[in-house]
C-alpha cells in the first residue's frame, strides 16, 4: 500500500527542490551546502511518494523532469544522505559533495564501523583527485592504475541511450564502480560478441579477461572451478 499522502508536506518539499535547482543555475557560492539539503529532500520525496502530487507515475518520472540531462547526480546526492552519519553530513559543507560521494562509498562498506573523524580529516586535507584515489585504494586494496581523460562529442539525441547503457552496467558491476569501468564493460561485451565467431581470438581472449576482472571474488572462483571441471 502506498503511504498516506501528506499534501502540505509534499508541496513544501517539492517547492524546496525546485528552489534549490533554480538557485543552482544562478549561483556558485554555497553550492555544496544546498546539495546536501537537496539529497535529503529527494530521499523524502521517494519515501513519501510526493511525486503523486504532480500526477506522475513514478519517482523515476519525477527525476526525469527535474534532472533531464542525467538522473545519476540525483542518486549520488541521495546516496550521500542515506549512507553518511549526521555528523559527516554536517561537515560535508566544508569538503564538498563530490568528496561526500567518496565518503559515502566507505560508509556504505563499513556501516556502524565507519571511522567518520579519520575520513573527514582526509577529505579536508587532500585535494579532490588525491582523496578519490585514497578511497579507491582503501576499497580495492591496491593503487589505482594511471588514467587519462578522453573527450568526444555526442549528440543530445544519443545521450539517453548512452546514459541508460552506463546505468545498466553500473547495476551489474555495483555502484562503487566508476563510469569508466562501466564503459569498459560495455565495450568488452561488444568486442566479445563481434569476435566470438571467426573473429580475432586474441581480442576475444582480452575481452573475456576484462569481463573476468569485473566479477566478484566468489563468481571468479566459481568460473575457474567450472573451467577446471570442463578441462578434466
Amino acid at each position: 500500500m502506498p503511504p498516506k499522502l501528506n499534501r502540505k508536506r509534499a508541496l513544501f518539499v517539492l517547492t524546496k527542490i525546485d528552489e534549490i535547482l533554480a538557485w543552482e543555475r544562478q549561483k556558485e557560492a554555497e553550492r555544496d551546502t544546498r546539495f546536501v539539503e537537496l539529497g535529503r529532500y529527494l530521499c523524502e520525496v521517494r519515501a513519501g511518494q510526493y511525486w503523486r502530487l504532480e500526477n506522475l507515475k513514478s519517482f523515476d518520472e519525477f527525476l526525469a523532469r527535474r534532472f533531464p540531462e542525467s538522473r545519476r547526480k540525483a542518486y549520488y546526492l541521495m546516496s550521500i544522505h542515506e549512507h553518511l552519519p549526521p555528523q559527516a553530513r554536517k561537515d560535508l559543507k566544508q569538503v564538498g559533495w563530490t568528496k561526500g560521494l567518496e565518503l559515502a562509498k566507505i560508509a556504505r562498506r563499513d556501516g556502524q564501523d565507519f571511522d567518520c573523524a579519520t575520513w573527514l580529516h582526509k577529505a579536508r586535507a587532500l585535494p579532490k583527485e588525491d582523496f578519490r584515489r585514497e578511497v579507491e585504494k582503501e576499497l580495492t586494496g591496491k593503487e589505482e592504475e594511471p588514467s587519462e581523460l578522453i573527450y568526444f562529442k555526442v549528440y543530445k539525441s544519443q545521450i539517453p541511450v548512452i546514459e541508460q547503457a552506463i546505468e545498466t552496467a553500473s547495476l551489474m558491476l555495483g555502484t562503487d564502480k566508476s563510469r569508466g569501468y562501466c564503459l569498459e564493460m560495455i565495450c568488452a561485451d561488444f568486442l566479445a560478441g563481434a569476435h566470438i565467431d571467426n573473429g580475432d581470438p586474441e581480442i576475444l581472449l582480452n575481452s573475456l579477461s576484462r569481463y573476468y576482472r569485473f566479477l566478484p571474488v566468489e563468481q571468479q572462483q566459481a568460473f575457474l572451478e567450472s573451467l577446471c571441471q570442463k578441462a578434466s
